[in-house]
């Protein structure tokens, strides 16, 4: 945690905890690493669904080529806050009022799931226009992946022998424009594997529009890309991944590719600190009871990990007893619900960590507040806290508020 973050996390009261603290200058230098990475025809799309906090989505605006979304609210809360910016909207089951809201707000792509979404888009268009993406559900090998999205029977986009019934709708319709495929189809991957599938998806590609005799202007392959929460250290190589996508356009000097990182971009700037209320010992294993839990930070129960934290003391103790501790032990640290799968680290050695000692939690930018279930046991709401090193001395310049 750096210094700025560590000195607001210690003016926290015990009233603001659990609180989401937001490294907003590490994103920004996060993301501008990333966009130098990367070859210029490269966009760079950021998945809103990781993280559609606000201050976020208006950090990476100026830093990103445009932001996907999927779903209506997703793409109403986005272009709310940013007009202008470019959308993508995606994901299978929209419905006839989410694709007439994106032609409303001149949404830039339509990633189009099947041939009946296709034809519904037709009912809809009037006498507007739309540049379309036909997601195609390649059957390519994956081996073991984090997350599977296609490559096997998969309700993300279509087979590929859907693909012309899909060029004769499109070929019927002026106001449908084909610019190209999206072929997500896989999570998790590090740098090397990812270039790996993006270069057969490409040449699949290849190999298709020389036989359907179609012009593509972009390809997007996704996101997917690796994060590391047993090793936080080992980031994504995004180095050698521009490297590796330039010399894949090389290739193919007409096409621009284009990626929908969500995770990779925003895990790293958010903290998820709270406080030990209790240590117990239950036959010979020690256990850290926190305020609140996994129905704030969903994230290591839903990839069945130990999430990464450091301890921070807190020397303050007024009580007439021993202040419970655990010394050079493994610890799990549990949260505040009554199941005994509200886990956020399993059996961590500690060199010392005691009742009113604050946790905070690391890689909690993604996919951790936005897919928590906050209504179970209706415990109070996290506070969240923006940090912005430009405004840092101002006093109560950190936005902070309860969900």
């Amino acid at each position: 945690m750096r210094p700025a973050l560590l000195d607001h996390v210690s003016r926290l009261t015990d009233e603001d905890l659990p609180a989401y603290v937001y490294d907003l200058p590490g994103l920004r230098e996060h993301v501008q690493a990333i966009r130098a990475a990367l070859p210029e025809r490269v966009e760079l799309l950021y998945a809103a669904k990781a993280n559609s906090d606000p201050q976020i989505l208006r950090t990476l605006a100026g830093h990103v080529d445009g932001f996907e979304v999927a779903s209506g609210g997703e793409q109403s809360h986005v272009r709310q806050l940013l007009p202008e910016a470019p959308i993508a909207f995606g994901g299978p089951g929209k419905t006839s009022a989410e694709l007439t809201s994106a032609l409303d707000t001149a949404v830039e792509r339509l990633h189009i799931e099947s041939e009946h979404e296709l034809r519904l888009l037709t009912t809809l268009l009037g006498d507007r226009t739309v540049d379309v993406l036909l997601r195609v559900n390649l059957p390519v090998d994956l081996g073991q992946v984090a997350l599977a999205m296609g490559g096997h029977p998969s309700p993300f986009g279509m087979d590929p022998l859907h693909l012309d019934r899909c060029l004769k709708v499109i070929a019927s319709d002026p106001r449908i424009r084909l610019r190209g495929l999206h072929l997500h189809l896989a999570s998790g991957l590090e740098a090397q594997a990812q270039l790996a599938l993006a270069d057969k998806l490409l040449t699949w590609a290849d190999d298709w529009t020389r036989e359907r005799r179609v012009a593509l202007a972009e390809v997007n392959v996704g996101g997917g890309m690796g994060v590391d929460y047993t090793h936080p250290g080992n980031v994504f190589d995004w180095s050698a991944f521009g490297a590796g996508l330039r010399e894949i356009l090389d290739r193919r000097p007409h096409l621009t590719l284009r990626i929908e990182p969500g995770r990779s971009i925003t895990a790293y700037c958010g903290w998820y600190v709270t406080q030990v209320l209790d240590i117990k010992f239950s036959r010979g294993e020690a256990f850290a009871v926190l305020r609140g839990g996994t129905h704030h930070l969903r994230t290591p129960a839903a990839k069945q990990h130990d999430q990464p934290f450091e301890v921070i003391p807190d020397e303050v103790w007024f009580r007439p007893w021993d202040r419970p501790e655990a010394h050079d032990k493994p610890v799990t640290l549990v949260g505040q619900l009554c199941t005994p799968k509200d886990v956020l680290a399993r059996r961590v050695m500690v060199e010392r960590l005691r009742i009113g000692d604050r946790v905070a939690f690391a890689m909690a930018g993604a996919y951790a507040w936005n897919i928590s279930h906050h209504a179970f046991l209706m415990h109070p709401h996290p506070t969240f806290h923006h940090l912005d090193d430009a405004e840092a001395s101002v006093p109560g310049i950190y936005a902070h508020q309860r969900a």
